[in-house]
């Protein structure tokens, strides 16, 4: 008798624990899926953000000229233009010289693979004109939208010096001078 009665407090204990490790994993979903909504959102931020980097250069260059001739396309970036699941591409175009930056989520929520600050996107920036398509050239650098510790911001990366910085109008100005 005693044993069955062990026997009967062992299986009410086993399932008490199955079911706490069951509630538990309905937390741990749901806190997972709430994280997920939280970089969807926060990547389609990112998308705009450098959509809004391009578009104010290209107004602020266009802006001191006698002629507009700088154009990015596409020519506006509405919130759901994003591709969460495809490549992402805008270009800037001076009469030949192309600025092209495309980016993409990464495969898992936050990555650290490519860049040593944890990203949610990740891309390239091309710069060419065609002599340098005349001799096969074509500059890149990577570019990461980052979550540092204090602050979400663009990066780029060049991977033949490892200089690092912010993507900003300073980082296409330089970009640009180099193609004309």
């Amino acid at each position: 008798m005693a044993r069955t009665v062990h026997h009967t407090q062992g299986k009410d204990a086993r399932l008490k624990r199955l079911a706490e490790n069951i509630d538990a994993l309905a937390r741990k979903d749901e806190r997972l899926m709430r994280r997920t909504r939280e970089i969807a959102e926060l990547r389609q931020s990112a998308a705009a953000a450098i959509y809004s980097i391009c578009e104010n250069f290209v107004s602020a260059v266009n802006q001191l000229l006698t002629e507009p001739v700088m154009e990015l396309d596409p020519p506006d970036f509405p919130p759901d233009a994003f591709q969460d699941d495809a490549p992402n591409l805008m270009q800037i175009n001076v009469r030949g010289r192309i600025l092209q930056v495309a980016f993409s989520s990464t495969p898992e929520l936050i990555s650290t693979e490519d860049f040593r600050v944890p990203y949610i996107l990740g891309g390239t920036v091309r710069a060419f004109n065609q002599e340098l398509l005349e001799k096969d050239i074509i500059e890149e650098q990577l570019i990461f939208y980052t979550l540092e510790q204090h602050k979400k911001m663009w990066r780029f990366f060049d991977s033949r010096t490892y200089r690092s910085g912010p993507f900003d109008q300073e980082y296409l100005v330089s970009l640009m001078e180099q193609l004309l």
